[in-house]
């Protein structure tokens, strides 16, 4: 594989022109094609094999018309101190919201009148608008939505308190500053990791052209592949953070071996040959990650998967082809100035003394720790351990709006309703009947003979009379243990005709399923990164090492997450102003977004280990040597990961500023506790042992040459110092 990219790297250096042209081409081509195509729909949110699923689909059968997964809101309206929403005023004002409502927007359903659906508090302060939408809360317009919360604003300017909840409101959190703030502090980063502007500029311009080709590409075939409108979200981060990494494992390389001595065109090949055998591989293992979420069997999930994994390929191919591209254009201005100077004054004496180098960071670190690598090692893994702790006490399900800031109208209508009629009123259960009036019925007193519900209202039949509905009130708020309980136990004490939904119970299923499948989708992604591991190191605890340093690092982090989320440490100083469960989706996206970057580390670090070794190298030495050139590299890649996840943790959205902090600290722990301590420990105490690989299996595996073994014929051949006459021609003729 070196020598095919090598030649490779070469060949798009000499024919940058055409090379930097095809690509250019290809991102107009998907601007067009995004900008032609179709506006992509967005698909509703299904989980086949869940019984609230089941309910849904009985629903559209039984229910035709009834839109029984449309979105929903509630206009709640409070009365000033002293009054009564039965007062004549106050009830004008809300039959005249009533009214605007129903002549707000073609998508709304159905819009329930308070003071005939008996949606009034026994005190009379409170009541509540119901409406009901023919679309999912993701396929209503910005038109519906500022219709809702113009109608909200015109009631509350009449004296009343009015706030208005439930999922209609709710939209893709807008993430363009934080992506923004990211990027800026990327090249903060790499201006200070490279000293030159330009080579700083490549990466960054490399990962907005492949983001660019990707998303569009997916915008333009979102109609014919019914792609939702949030498809995009996952390659857009995954594209940006791949994208930078893969660039600068290269952009490095190519530096590193212009120090060497040799001509550009070859540094830019052997760049290509070895950082770029670690890209292809480190991009091997992000695929099968964002692919394994298939596993899952959520439609919404393995579309994104599928979407983020196509972003990622198109990065690597950039990585292998527009880098040595741009490379070439760049010239000299791709070193530093200090370091233009330094080769200057030391032109013709490539083969100076390496000892005369002043050791960098990187080599003063890595020394230490092959000094005391036990008491590294210990230290690094105790206290991932001791974070790692509240991660036992995981709590999953989905935040509610009780979890939304009190300046968000969601948050404060959710207040209004528990303080008015409880809080189980903000996440009723919806109970099916596949039978006759006498089985609803039946339902209704079994229900009742369980705790937990606050109210039940009578069975609503359909035309035909042989499905009902009946609505269950439960006492406790959706997000908590006893309602999940209570839906557990209508499910047990029922049969199998009768069947819970709603949001609430979607929600529960949803937390189960995400449950159900961690395992499974652990042992795919880990266990296929473990043999891809195994051929690229060829060594069986090299592999194993790095599986489990992964495992540790996610471990932490899910319980840095519950400490502060769960449970409210240093949650003032985070924003977090409500705590519950941890998101359902959190564990599995962590594992599939942070096991891809982590790879990413251990790929680019521990090859340039493995590379020293087989170049001769003692285990010592071959530690030391791979953290001289790659430590720094490492280093500014996970500060730019961390900087842009940590930009969301800003954001009002509980759900976002969740996974913003738990990408960033999973990436902090595993960057710099995992690759750049646990690692080198475990290698200094197994010494020659790290590389052992049984013989049969050496025989077995594919020795794809990674480590560059096969370019040393050209060292053979005058050390690759000189291009030769042929291919200087080709250069000036370019």
């Amino acid at each position: 594989m070196a020598t095919f990219l090598y030649k490779l790297g070469r060949s798009a250096f000499r024919r940058r022109r055409l090379v930097a042209l095809l690509w250019v081409a290809l991102l107009a081509l998907a601007g067009v094609g995004a900008a032609t195509a179709p506006a992509a729909t967005s698909s509703s949110f299904s989980i086949p094999g869940t019984e609230a699923q089941r309910a849904f689909d009985l629903l559209e059968q039984r229910f035709p018309g009834g839109s029984a997964d449309g979105a929903t809101a509630r206009v709640v309206f409070k009365a000033p101190a002293g009054q009564s929403m039965k007062d004549p005023a106050n009830k004008a004002k809300v039959e005249k919201t009533v009214a605007a409502l129903k002549s707000g927007s073609e998508q709304i359903a159905q819009v329930t009148d308070p003071y005939t659906a008996q949606a009034i508090s026994r005190d009379g302060s409170t009541a509540y608008v119901s409406v009901a939408y023919k679309v999912n809360a993701m396929e209503l317009t910005d038109a519906s939505r500022d219709a809702l919360k113009e109608t909200g604003r015109a009631a509350q300017g009449q004296g009343l308190t009015v706030e208005i909840g439930g999922d209609a409101l709710q939209s893709m959190p807008e993430t363009g500053a934080g992506e923004i703030v990211g990027v800026i502090i990327a090249g903060i980063v790499l201006v200070i990791t490279f000293g030159s502007l330009v080579a700083a500029g490549l990466p960054l311009l490399t990962a907005i052209i492949g983001v660019g080709i990707g998303v569009s590409a997916i915008t333009a075939l979102a109609s014919v592949l019914d792609l939702g409108s949030t498809t995009s979200t996952l390659a857009m981060m995954i594209g940006l953070a791949v994208g930078i990494d893969y660039a600068l494992f290269i952009v490095s390389r190519y530096r590193a071996e212009l120090a060497e001595g040799r001509e550009k065109e070859e540094a830019a090949g052997r760049a290509a040959g070895t950082a770029g055998s670690a890209v292809v591989f480190a991009g091997l293992t992000v695929v099968i990650a964002l692919v394994g979420l298939a596993v899952v069997n959520i439609p919404m999930l393995t579309k994104m998967g599928f979407a983020a994994a196509g972003t990622v390929v198109i990065a690597v191919l950039i990585a292998l082809t527009l880098i040595p591209a741009l490379l070439g254009f760049a010239g000299d201005k791709v070193v530093g100035r200090k370091q233009r100077k330094a080769a200057g004054e030391n032109a013709g004496a490539p083969n100076a003394d390496p000892k005369k180098d002043k050791p960098n960071a990187g080599t003063r670190w890595a020394r230490f720790v092959i000094r005391r690598p036990l008491m590294v090692l210990l230290v690094g893994v105790l206290g991932l351990g001791a974070i790692a702790v509240p991660a036992a006490s995981l709590e999953m399900g989905l935040p509610d709006d009780g979890v939304k800031p009190t300046s968000a109208t969601e948050r404060r209508a959710y207040d209004l309703l528990s303080d008015g009629f409880g809080p189980g009123f903000n996440g009723p259960l919806l109970v099916v009947v596949d039978g006759d009036r006498s089985a609803a019925d039946k339902t209704v007193s079994t229900i009742k003979g369980l705790e937990g519900w606050a109210a039940v209202t009578p069975p609503t039949p359909n035309k035909a009379g042989d499905t009902a509905m009946i609505t269950v009130i439960p006492k406790d708020r959706p997000s908590s243990v006893a309602t999940e309980n209570l839906v557990h136990d209508i499910r047990g004490a029922t049969g199998d005709d009768v069947l819970v939904t709603g949001a609430t119970a979607m929600n529960i299923d949803f937390s189960q399923k995400m449950n159900d499948a961690l395992l499974p989708y652990l042992a795919l992604v880990v266990g296929l990164a473990f043999l891809l591991l195994m051929v690229v190191f060829r060594s069986v605890l090299v592999p194993l090492k790095a599986a489990l340093g992964f495992l540790l690092s996610v471990v932490a982090a899910l319980g840095a997450v519950v400490a502060v989320f769960q449970w409210g440490w240093l949650g003032s100083l985070f924003g977090v102003e409500q705590t519950g469960p941890i998101m359902s989706m959190m564990p599995i996206f962590m594992v599939g977004v942070v096991f891809g970057l982590a790879m990413d580390y251990e790929v680019f670090l521990v090859t340039r280990m493995r590379e020293a070794y087989v170049h001769g190298a003692r285990p010592g030495e071959a530690i030391v040597t791979g953290f001289r050139h790659g430590a720094r590299v490492v280093t500014a890649a996970a500060v730019i990961m961390i900087a842009v996840f940590s930009g969301f943790i800003g954001s009002s959205e509980q759900m976002v500023k969740m996974i913003g902090f738990g990408l960033a600290v999973a990436v902090l722990f595993d960057a710099f506790v995992v690759r750049m301590a646990i690692v080198p420990a475990v290698l200094a105490l197994l010494g020659h042992k790290a590389w052992w690989l049984p013989k049969w299996l050496g025989r077995v595996l594919p020795n794809v040459d990674v480590e560059g073994e096969g370019l040393a014929a050209h060292d053979a051949r005058g050390d690759g110092r000189g291009t030769g006459r042929d291919e200087d021609r080709e250069l000036v003729s370019l």
